[in-house]
């Protein structure tokens, strides 16, 4: 077992690699798994013929699901000279290219060799002319559509384990996992858990009844959620692995044998604030501790009589911390305020909650903010046992909180809210290398979520300071707690920890209906299905107001795309202005309010 490690590799890394492997080679991270294939193949060498069959393989899939033996022990009975795990059919036009064929070709993530082909001239000139290969399109299109035919032609056979032909669709491996598995394959591809969640919606690829089938084979699932949480998008992630629940009412999980350690946090501006919250703090059904943060100073005394005469059965030590500034608001009171509780080791989850209702929204907005945000999380006492169930079922969940807020809102689609940069700077400085969600993140936008403690440590341990939390200059800090509240997410899949939403049935079934409805009079004059429709907007670009500026931008970049890239710079100014309008105003108006977005 030779292990190709492309960059760099930790003590910790190798010391998890060593009991696994024979060898580990570390090379520079060009040219994808395939040059780590070839370089693999030249540092072997000569030693390749004490072998009699060589496998080359990455570390796209997981595995192995189903045993490797009736496998192995079939395909050993084929007399052939190289096989695949699975194959792709021919396509014309090659869908990479628009253009010619894609052939006939073994999948690269599993093919196997033996000696008559690895010992032939043409294995060796194939791997001594391999091409650079800079993007992954040119490991498509340059290696894994090309390798198969290439020996082929020289002659030699070839078969699969899995065939193509033998499953409803050209690509079963991305297509029909399950039907794979069912078979018997081994090994289950990563693809369908990070892949364009628009173009799986097109071919009804389910990630969750995946996942339901791997699990019940037996393997180890908890694995698959600490290398997708650490490798995939946040929100990509959520949809593809269909992380929604939607919890009943009444306790059908929580296993109060395996009590949890609970501490809930909530801040208030003012006292008038916490009647609300505290009741809803009730819900919670298994002991817990409570803290409660405030700004207001003059008001401390009546919240703190409050918070005396708050009675539930379940609530242990009780306490109120005055925050000495304003800025950040329940953020800065979360991870300033309270980074003892954080990161003290005391607990395993903290609820967090605050009293802060949108500005500028008219009073059906703000109500339905405050009931979406904390009935989602604080239904009744059954609700949150089963939240609650989902920490004890699965030891790498890390946050839950609602999906995105859509009615009474137009989050769709800006979610990041202008804060994008920012939240690129700060990942790079916390050390933060999951990938982030391009147009709105997988994120807690209303400050209210219930997470394990660890996966906050990437945020809690370092020691934030309240000035950071002014409003700055953009190309400093802008909103530092909007910030954080945005990557809280990618900041606990660097740890490990996944994330899943959650919703009640009462607020499931009106946030459906509405984005039902939404989308089916957003399609009404686009044709196609939602995944061509959206590459359609995306192609002719930003709407604006519609004025003829954005028509004919819109125009050029859908039909003559060359001569619109020409013109971009002329066509952008009135597009960029209106942009920078709207920032402008933005910040005043939060200037005017005292930093409130």
């Amino acid at each position: 077992m030779l292990v190709v490690v492309n960059g760099s590799l930790t003590d910790a890394g190798r010391a998890k690699l060593e009991p696994v492997s024979d060898e580990i080679l570390v090379r520079e991270n060009v040219g994808f798994d395939i040059w780590a294939h070839k370089e693999a193949l030249d540092h072997v060498g000569a030693g390749l013929t004490e072998f009699d069959e060589v496998v080359l393989t990455n570390d796209t899939w997981f595995g192995p699901v189903r045993p490797y033996g009736p496998v192995f022990e079939r395909m050993q009975g084929r007399a052939v000279h190289f096989w695949g795990m699975t194959d792709h059919a021919e396509e014309v036009p090659n869908p990479f290219t628009n253009e010619g064929r894609l052939p006939y070709h073994l999948q690269s993530f599993w093919i196997a060799v033996r000696r008559e082909m690895f010992l032939s001239e043409a294995w060796g000139q194939y791997w001594r002319d391999l091409p650079e290969m800079p993007s992954y399109f040119d490991a498509v299109l340059k290696h894994e559509a090309v390798f198969t035919e290439y020996f082929t032609d020289r002659g030699h056979t070839v078969d699969v384990a899995y065939p193509s032909a033998a499953y409803p669709t050209d690509h079963p491996a991305l297509f029909n996992s399950d039907m794979l598995l069912a078979d018997g394959c081994p090994l289950l591809k990563r693809r369908p858990f990070f892949h364009y969640p628009p173009f799986l919606d097109r071919h009804a690829v389910i990630g969750r009844r995946i996942l339901q089938a791997v699990a019940a084979y037996g393997f180890p699932v908890d694995v698959i959620w600490q290398n997708l949480a650490r490798n995939v998008q946040p929100k990509v992630l959520n949809t593809d692995a269909g992380m929604l629940e939607v919890l009943p009412e009444t306790d059908v999980s929580y296993d109060p044998e395996r009590p949890l350690r609970i501490v809930a946090i909530a801040h208030f501006r003012a006292g008038d604030e916490a009647t609300g919250i505290l009741e809803r703090l009730r819900a919670i059904p298994v002991p817990f501790d409570l803290v409660v943060t405030t700004s207001d100073a003059g008001g401390v005394d009546a919240l703190r009589a409050m918070v005396d005469s708050f009675d539930s059965a379940h609530l242990g030590a009780r306490e109120v911390r005055v925050i000495a500034h304003k800025r950040g608001r329940d953020m800065s009171a979360f991870f300033v305020g309270c980074r003892d509780i954080l990161t003290g080791g005391s607990y395993d989850l903290v609820i967090k909650v605050h009293g802060r209702v949108p500005s500028g929204r008219k009073e059906n907005v703000r109500r339905y903010f405050r009931r979406y945000q904390v009935e989602n999380l604080l239904s009744s006492p059954g609700y949150v046992a089963n939240v609650l169930g989902l920490f004890q079922k699965e030891p790498g969940l890390g946050l839950v909180f609602p999906p995105m807020v859509h009615i009474g809102y137009a989050t769709a689609g800006r979610g990041w809210y202008g804060y994008l940069g920012e939240g690129v700077d700060l990942c790079k400085e916390l050390g933060i290398r999951v990938p982030l969600d391009g147009l709105s993140p997988l994120a807690p936008l209303g400050g209210m979520w219930i997470s394990r403690v660890d996966a906050l440590g990437v945020i809690a341990e370092r020691e934030w300071t309240y000035d950071e939390y002014g409003k700055q200059p953009r190309s400093t800090r802008a909103e530092l707690g909007r910030v954080q509240e945005r990557i809280v997410t990618l900041a606990a899949g660097e740890r490990g920890f996944h994330t899943r939403t959650v919703l009640n049935a009462e607020h499931a079934a009106s946030s459906h209906l509405a984005l039902e409805y939404k989308v089916d009079e957003m399609s009404v004059t686009l044709p196609g299905y939602p995944v061509e429709q959206i590459q359609f907007l995306h192609r002719v670009g930003w709407v604006g107001g519609g004025g003829i500026v954005a028509l004919t931008r819109m125009y050029m970049r859908m039909n003559h795309p060359r001569t619109a890239r020409a013109l971009l710079p002329f066509l952008n100014p009135p597009l960029m202005l209106a942009r920078r309008t709207i920032y402008f105003v933005r910040r005043m108006k939060a200037r005017l309010r005292g930093g409130a977005s």
